[in-house]
């Protein structure tokens, strides 16, 4: 099942139906609902295990989005008489079994709706993998997979108070969204909802007290957890197939999945620009494991045919342009019939694969200067838009410096940008309820950007990516198992000698070539800002300001400036994206 919807309240049903079916692309082999005078309850679903489908039990109904790996596993542990041989059905002999506890007995990617006499239970998975969207007024309290089943039920406003933490990070924060009143459930959290009133209670958090102090224990653990990581995520009846970039993350996925499986692996390339192109890298892999390997082509037409796409696949802006292209790999993968795909997300947050944790490491070491009164003086009587200046002014203030891999504009920039008023140190109201002054600083680098720059950014790409194209995207690195163990580990045991990803590539070097592993790390990067500029699709930014007057003009000019120059792509982004959901819901 891969859409989940329910209604509690006033509703009408050819409105219901019309609501669920919205969500159509994330289950097209069947849709199913129950509904009495006051709820409706549905989902639509995506068959991936067990063909036949069932979800209600008797008194109690089970809707879930997602894919529980150890279900076969626990099934022999419960007394239930099971019917079916699907995990929908294991959810609910577990439920049954271990009541609200159950949810720390499965292990998988999730979105659960259990609705248990007068009583609605929503559970969201451990890291954020699946979705699930919910709005309470006087009338009624809806959930959804997706924004847009919510909407038809509502008066439809703007929340621009997420515009800030947008700005800063490329997405809105759990529990906020870019609509009045309609909130995501944070991962790693449920919800309870019984006589009008909302309960939400965290029963998850993957930190770890640090034990694993040992670089070949170490190594060896990782590569053991990592190997049955992947050997879970082929459970189900569909074939599986594999991205590939060439980078290390989505080749030693692919390497360690083709030890058993003939696998399809498939990358993509861009016409006309082939300085982005990670092909012949992917290829070598691909020649390396031996996978029926695809390559897929995009160019500019590509990218403005699904930019539209993407408008309506989020629902929200996403500042991470790359999710137009992905999008695009995955309606190709489509064509050649696969419904479940490995992807390499969350190796660089868990063993530290970003170059700037090291540039963030030694900025931190400005905290120890013991007389440091002058330059902190100095920095706030000379302001500078640079990010640096940011950067030192935290660590002279005693601020927290880092804010996750996904920070754009800082706050002195969005001040400036802005026509409101953005307070100082506002971006870190946005994460205030992950701070953790207790942790070490790269163990606080690895936990912010699982919660935010991975769980709120990253995670929602590949979901709307995968199943506006029905597929089911897997990431073996967010085994729950593997992130724990990762934190039991010595975080500065994953960084040696300067060398991001120490670990993780030691264990690579047994899979793939020498030259993949220690290649130089280049990330999903393609010709979007190229596009918009030659296409003159950019200036929207401008015109659509003329009409929502959010910006300062002048830094609009300023900004545009810049990009023209191939400066400031990422803030370019952040802005664009906005402007033309702004325009398309609003203006």
């Amino acid at each position: 099942m891969c859409a989940v919807f329910g209604i509690v309240g006033e509703f009408s049903l050819k409105e219901a139906k019309r609501a669920l079916f919205l969500m159509k692309h994330r289950g097209p082999d069947e849709t199913s609902f129950v509904y009495g005078k006051n709820f409706f309850f549905g989902h639509n679903r995506l068959a991936i295990v067990d063909k036949n489908s069932n979800f209600k039990f008797e008194d109690i109904l089970v809707s879930f989005n997602g894919e529980i790996y150890n279900h076969q596993d626990l099934r022999k542990t419960l007394p239930y008489n099971f019917k079916t041989n699907g995990d929908t059905e294991t959810i609910l002999a577990a439920y049954k079994t271990y009541g609200l506890d159950f949810i720390h007995h499965l292990k998988g990617m999730f979105a659960i709706a259990i609705k248990d006499k007068d009583i609605i239970y929503l559970f969201r998975d451990r890291f954020g993998k699946k979705p699930l969207f919910y709005y309470k007024d006087e009338k009624r309290f809806i959930f959804a997979s997706e924004i847009k089943a919510i909407l038809p039920f509502i008066k439809k406003e703007p929340n621009f108070k997420t515009l800030s933490c947008y700005l800063s990070f490329g997405v809105s924060i759990s529990p906020d969204t870019f609509y009045k009143n309609i909130k995501k459930l944070p991962p790693g959290y449920f919800l309870s909802f019984k006589n009008g009133k909302i309960k939400i209670k965290k029963y998850y958090d993957f930190l770890q007290k640090s034990t694993i102090f040992d670089e070949e224990e170490a190594t060896k653990k990782i590569e053991e957890s990592l190997k049955e990581a992947v050997k879970r995520r082929f459970m189900g009846d569909e074939e599986v197939g594999s991205l590939l970039s060439g980078g290390v993350d989505s080749s030693l996925i692919a390497s360690i999945a083709t030890q058993k499986n003939n696998l399809k692996t498939f990358s993509i390339g861009y016409k006309d620009y082939p300085k982005y192109s990670e092909l012949p890298f992917a290829k070598k892999v691909a020649e390396h494991i031996k996978s029926i390997h695809y390559e897929i082509y995009m160019d500019k037409n590509d990218f403005f045919e699904n930019l539209q796409k993407s408008l309506y696949a989020l629902d929200e802006p996403l500042g991470d342009p790359s999710f137009v292209a992905l999008m695009f790999l995955f309606e190709n993968i489509k064509k050649y019939g696969l419904r479940v795909i490995l992807s390499g997300e969350g190796s660089d947050e868990l063993f530290m694969g970003y170059r700037q944790y090291l540039e963030f490491l030694d900025i931190q070491k400005a905290r120890e200067l013991k007389y440091k009164n002058w330059l902190r003086n100095y920095f706030k009587s000379n302001f500078s838009l640079n990010k640096e200046w940011e950067w030192y002014k935290r660590v002279f203030e005693d601020s927290p410096l880092f804010r996750t891999s996904s920070e754009v504009f800082t706050d002195l920039q969005k001040n400036i940008f802005l026509k409101q008023n953005v307070k100082d140190n506002e971006s870190l109201e946005c994460i205030k309820e992950y701070l953790n002054k207790d942790l070490s600083p790269l163990k606080w680098y690895s936990y912010i950007d699982i919660k935010i720059h991975l769980g709120e950014l990253f995670l929602t790409k590949l979901d709307r990516a995968s199943m506006i194209n029905s597929i089911e995207a897997r990431a073996p690195f967010l085994d729950q198992d593997l992130v724990e163990l990762s934190f039991k580990i010595d975080s500065n045991l994953k960084i040696k000698n300067s060398q991001t990803k120490y670990l993780l590539k030691k264990v690579a070097l047994k899979y793939l070539p020498k030259e993949i592993v220690y290649r130089k790390k280049k990330g999903f990067s393609y010709p979007f800002m190229e596009w918009l500029i030659e296409s003159k699709e950019i200036e929207k930014i401008k015109e659509i300001n003329k009409k929502s007057q959010i910006f300062r003009d002048k830094e609009i000019d300023f900004l545009l400036s810049k990009i023209k120059k191939g400066k400031f792509k990422h803030h370019g982004w952040l802005v664009y994206i906005f402007s033309l959901w702004l325009e398309r819901e609003f203006l």
